[in-house]
């Protein structure tokens, strides 16, 4: 249950310019504890409780708006990523590095500036069935649940179900802390090379009651010193996604299709991602999501394919047990783990890995 604080601001020694302002204190503490088969070079087993994620990653966060008359509210938002399994901070150890914005907003849409969500993590949500479970897609590309940008600046308005979203970072990511989307070490906002580190994305989505589709594109540009091979300003990386949902009877089906071409890869720039996803509330205390992802290369052996499912079991709205089991095949080279909720834990090179996370999930 999130709190709130209504700050009375309208009194009357302050004027007729003075408005009120909410904020909101909010929050998840989720934990998991997982076990992987395979793990290389021993080929043993793993036991371990990750610090990432567990169905979904931990949080504090405070969010507020006030209002401005005539339709126009300012608006801010506060949130820091917390690893459970110690304590610390994530997102390269920032004090609030999963949001940092301060905005604007009206009848025309909202303007914020600032550490945001990108295009693709907010287009991807309703058709990702598993989202940042710590087995699902984030297991075949961990850009999915690290698609933020800094120093960005970003538009999103709604009109009649059609969200349109765009979205320019000066320098989309600071922080060494990899390599990993955790950080990039692309700082940019250089007037060497004005083009170093700047990222570009869109949306087009559409939501209705039964259906909904979304496109959308980031296009990150590299720079000096940064990881994954974008060494230089001229080399990008870029996803382009596709993806859609329908709604019966409870149910949800949600798929996408999503096309990289990172010029930071030598040998194999070009990859696809596949995704199908199906939940279904078998009861009003009991969710089943299951769903089948695959990457695969251009031009090359390397592919993976993954099985995901999970159970959650609800005690209340704030209060959530889940079990997740998956399965990650790899060829050729590949080598990607079942898990995406810590680093470590992957098979050797072409070979399969299963994977089971218990844990539990409160809300505040």
């Amino acid at each position: 249950m999130k709190r709130s604080l209504l700050v009375a601001a309208a009194l009357a020694a302050c004027g007729p310019a003075a408005y009120a302002q909410t904020v909101t204190v909010y929050g998840i503490v989720d934990v998991a504890v997982e076990h992987l088969s395979n793990v290389a070079p021993s080929g043993k087993s793993l036991t371990r409780m990750p610090g990432l994620t567990g169905s979904v990653p931990s949080r504090l966060g405070f969010r507020g708006t006030e209002d401005l008359g005539d339709g126009l509210k300012a608006l801010f938002t506060l949130e820091m990523g917390m690893s459970m399994d110690s304590g610390v901070l994530n997102q390269g150890g920032r004090g609030w590095g999963r949001q940092a914005f301060v905005g604007l907003s009206g009848g025309w849409g909202t303007v914020t500036l600032g550490r945001q969500y990108t295009m693709v993590f907010l287009g991807n949500g309703d058709a990702d069935v598993m989202g940042p479970n710590t087995i699902g897609i984030s297991s075949l590309d961990n850009y999915f649940p690290n698609a933020r940008y800094d120093n960005s600046i970003a538009y999103r308005g709604t009109f009649s179900g059609l969200t349109i979203g765009a979205m320019y970072s000066l320098g989309r990511d600071a922080v060494n802390a990899g390599p990993s989307p955790a950080g990039t070490n692309c700082g940019g906002e250089n007037a060497a090379d004005k083009k170093a580190c700047l990222g570009t994305s869109f949306m087009l989505k559409y939501d209705s009651p039964t259906w909904g589709a979304a496109l959308a594109s980031d296009s990150n540009r590299g720079g000096a010193g940064a990881f994954a091979g974008l060494t230089t300003s001229d080399r990008k990386d870029t996803r382009t996604l596709f993806n859609g949902y329908v709604r019966f009877s409870g149910i949800k089906v949600g798929g996408g299709y999503m096309t990289r071409k990172n010029d930071g890869s030598a040998t194999t720039p070009k990859s696809e991602l596949t995704y199908l996803g199906l939940s279904y509330p078998a009861t009003p205390q009991v969710t089943l999501d299951a769903q089948l992802s695959q990457l695969k290369f251009k031009s090359s052996p390397n592919k993976a394919t993954l099985i995901a499912a999970r159970a959650s079991y609800g005690f209340s709205r704030r209060t959530t047990v889940y079990a997740s089991l998956g399965q990650m095949d790899n060829s050729g080279t590949l080598a990607q783990s079942v898990s995406g909720a810590a680093a470590g834990g992957t098979p050797a090179g072409g070979e399969s890995q299963s994977g089971l996370a218990v844990g539990i999930r409160h809300v505040f």
